[in-house]
This record gives C-alpha cells, sequence and structure tokens, in this order.
C-alpha cells in the first residue's frame, strides 16, 4: 500500500512539476528603436502569430533602451530578442550558445543615411560628405547599429578622428524617429538613421522634404536579427530554436511582415555578423 502511495505521490510531483513548465511563457524583447506604441503593436502580434504557431503562450516583454534589452537576455528575463547587428553580438557574447537564427531579407544588405537640415545647405553626394564637419550632428542609440557603430565608422574612416573632434556637438537621440525630428526641426544639422524606419516615416508623411534630406548612404552591412539564448532547447524542449526559427521564416502574413518593415524573414547565423564584431573592436566597442 504505501509503495503504491508512494508511486502516486511521485506521479502527482511529476504533473505539476510539468504543469509548470509547461505554463512557464517564452518571452522575448526587440531594441527600442522607434516609439513604445509601435512597438507594442508590432511584437504583440508577432508574440499571438508564434503562440499559435509554435503551441505554447508567448510574451513581448518592452524595454527602454538597447542595453536594457541585452541585459534582460543576458539575465534569462528574455529568452529570445530582435536585436540590432550591434546589440545582437553584445547579447551573444554575454550568454554561451546563444545563436542567430532568422533576419529580414533586407537585413542582408542594410544600410544608414546621413540626414541633414535645408540651412547646411548640404546636397545628396554619392561620395562621403565631408561638409558635415563643423556641424551639428546626432547619432540614434549609443548601441545602435545603424544610428551609431556604422555611421562612426565612417566618420572616422573619412576624417580620422573621433566624432567629437568633428561636430561642434554630439548627441544621441535614442532611436532613429527621434534622430528624424531633431534635424528635420533644426535642433541638430546632421544626423544618422536606419534608411528602413527614414522609408516607414517618409512613407507615413511624417517627413518634410523641404526641410531634411537624405545626403548620403554608407555601404552595405548585415543588421537586425532575432537572436535566441543557448539553453531555449533545455529549457523548454528539444528541438524548441528549430520551431522557433521555422516559424518564423513561415511569416507570409503582409501586416506581420509591413510592420517591421521586411519582404520576409531569412535563415541567419553567428557568422554574418562578423563584419559588426570586426567594426566594434575598431572603433573601441569591444576589446
Amino acid at each position: 500500500m504505501k509503495i503504491i502511495q508512494l508511486a502516486l505521490f511521485q506521479l502527482l510531483v511529476i504533473m505539476v512539476l510539468s504543469s509548470f513548465t509547461l505554463a512557464a511563457d517564452f518571452k522575448f524583447t526587440a531594441i527600442p528603436d522607434q516609439d513604445t506604441a509601435r512597438l507594442q503593436q508590432r511584437f504583440g502580434k508577432i508574440a499571438d502569430y508564434l503562440t499559435d504557431a509554435l503551441g505554447f503562450n508567448v510574451t513581448y516583454v518592452p524595454v527602454k533602451s538597447y542595453s536594457a534589452s541585452v541585459q534582460a537576455f543576458k539575465n534569462n528575463e528574455v529568452q529570445m530578442a530582435w536585436f540590432g547587428g550591434l546589440s545582437g553580438v553584445q547579447a551573444r557574447l554575454g550568454v554561451a550558445g546563444s545563436k542567430a537564427i532568422a533576419q529580414g531579407e533586407e537585413d542582408e544588405h542594410f544600410v544608414t543615411y546621413f540626414i541633414a537640415h535645408h540651412s547646411t545647405n548640404l546636397s545628396p553626394s554619392e561620395d562621403f560628405p565631408m561638409g558635415i564637419a563643423g556641424r551639428s550632428f546626432t547619432f540614434g542609440s549609443k548601441g545602435s547599429t545603424s544610428g551609431r557603430l556604422m555611421p562612426e565608422y565612417y566618420i572616422r574612416e573619412a576624417f580620422s578622428k573621433a566624432p567629437e573632434n568633428i561636430f561642434s556637438a554630439v548627441g544621441f537621440s535614442g532611436d532613429h524617429s527621434k534622430t528624424i525630428a531633431l534635424v528635420q526641426s533644426g535642433s541638430y544639422q546632421v544626423g544618422a538613421v536606419n534608411f528602413k524606419v527614414w522609408q516607414k516615416e517618409l512613407e507615413a508623411g511624417k517627413i518634410d522634404t523641404k526641410n531634411v534630406t537624405v545626403i548620403w548612404k554608407t555601404p552595405e552591412y548585415p543588421d537586425y536579427n532575432w537572436t535566441v539564448r543557448g539553453d531555449v532547447d533545455e529549457a523548454f524542449g528539444s528541438g524548441t530554436v528549430k520551431k522557433i526559427q521555422d516559424a518564423l521564416l513561415a511569416i507570409t502574413d503582409p501586416e506581420l511582415l509591413d510592420a517591421f518593415p521586411r519582404k520576409r524573414f531569412i535563415a541567419a547565423d553567428n557568422s554574418i555578423y562578423q563584419p559588426i564584431l570586426t567594426t566594434g573592436k575598431a572603433i573601441g566597442i569591444f576589446r
């Protein structure tokens, strides 16, 4: 009798523990490269899609900064994130076995736009705009690939100086939408912005091209990516990472894709982002 009771107790414990495991949410976050309302709309829909596709609850956890997204990933507060190239490298370096699993088709060929207020009289050019020297300049977030890392790299390459020794003032807006707004208003004369955000804002009628214009675009580089922690399969079951990747690659809903905006997601791996690591080392972000 005692043996049967013990067996029943063990079975009950297993069932309870299993229910906790199944009830545990899979959480993800994203770098806050646009305003909060847009991010909540975009990633709330992705969470719903993944919940349906994967068969377990997936929730989006908003964060206030690029560094906060990386820290949440490192602390296992989230198990996946939509990172930029730089933040993705930072996060993967902090959690063994973590890997990039998907990127937008456009993220293979990403560029940064340099934009200028009309008062500068700077014109679009295929050559680096040396005329930005002596102006006030705003980057995006300090942790942004397209808003800080790559533009700073090309600025240093052109002038052989740090930004603070080139511009009359250097700022960090915090996100791409704010960069556009600051340059459009004339608060800063020149800025660096994610080309996809620029296109989206332009299509939405939020950019007055009489006040601000694109004067240069950088060479291409790899950027945004979905990255998962190295312990996801262990925590959520063998094959979970592959299921998540397959679900992301299978997205065809125009509403979901347009929110990014991306034509589709394609497979990615860590090796794609080696140029980001190399560039980060070149300007002293990685040592």
